[in-house]
């Protein structure tokens, strides 16, 4: 029986991965939560064995709950279902410790496959994926500007890309709008951008802009 554990905001999403996952012999939801701070103090205390994490939660969100379950669970697998392309962060939490990365727009069939893969201690890698990752090991010195940036300045940079005040991140990230502004400089400086105008045009000309 494979038990699994599933951490979204959404209870739409909560739901239907459950409906979908346990119409399958040998799969139990064992869990859900709607935040990363629930799901860690859940598996702190409880066996699963696999968590499917969104990225954007309130208060610890994906990517952080993430970083903390492989410092401290780093046998239970973590398969990332997002809404956010994997272009825009695929690459960057497998090389965190995901186990795999799947779009919400995914088949069902693609979450099946994905769960079992990865429960059987193996990774769930997409063609496209893997692509992407032969060409990060292929040329680590010829980074883009993005690709320098890290995790957290990476999430704030795409917010601000999605024309998110920095009031708005603040809400979303639980954090003070001084430690946002701090992050958008130093994410303006790394990437050698002038303003969020810069920003914003950087990220639609490499396809990093969240769809409307």
């Amino acid at each position: 029986m494979i038990r699994i554990m599933i951490a979204d905001d959404h209870a739409i999403v909560r739901q239907g991965l459950a409906r979908i996952l346990e119409k399958k012999d040998g799969m139990k939801i064992v869990a859900e939560h709607d935040n990363g701070a629930d799901a860690l103090n859940w598996i702190r205390n409880h066996n699963c064995d696999i968590a499917l994490i969104d990225i954007s939660m309130p208060g610890m969100n994906g990517i952080d709950l993430l970083k903390q379950l492989r410092e401290e669970k780093p046998r239970v697998p973590v398969l990332v279902i997002s809404i956010y392309s994997e272009d825009q962060y695929a690459v960057r939490l497998i090389k965190a410790g995901a186990a795999g990365y799947l779009t919400k727009g995914c088949a069902p069939a693609i979450v099946v496959e994905a769960v079992r893969q990865i429960a059987g201690g193996k990774k769930y890698i997409s063609p496209a994926v893997a692509e992407m990752l032969a060409d990060e090991f292929e040329d680590e010195h010829g980074k883009h500007p993005h690709e320098k940036l890290s995790d957290r300045e990476y999430q704030i940079f795409l917010m601000l890309a999605s024309a998110k005040t920095v009031s708005e991140i603040a809400g979303a990230l639980a954090l003070s709008g001084k430690t946002i502004s701090t992050y958008r400089n130093r994410i303006l400086e790394k990437m050698c951008l002038r303003n969020n105008a810069e920003l914003m045009r950087y990220a639609i000309d490499n396809d990093l802009a969240e769809s409307p």
